[in-house]
């Protein structure tokens, strides 16, 4: 798989980003939760990402 780094919130590696594949997806990079109270299925996973880097994405025309 292909990775291309779209947007992230700083210029280190450990930052909420934004990758492009070339399958077409989005890859997420942001933090593990784990006081949501969801039941998650064990091969998926949840991260959250702050609603500003995906404002940021949009108004720059990645998304």
């Amino acid at each position: 798989m292909k990775v291309t780094k779209l947007i992230s919130t700083c210029d280190v590696k450990d930052c909420p980003t934004i990758y492009a594949t070339d399958r077409g997806a989005f890859l997420v990079q942001g933090e593990t939760p784990d006081d949501h109270g969801l039941k998650i299925p064990a091969r998926e996973t949840l991260v959250e990402i702050p609603v500003e880097l995906i404002k940021k994405a949009i108004a720059d025309g990645l998304i």
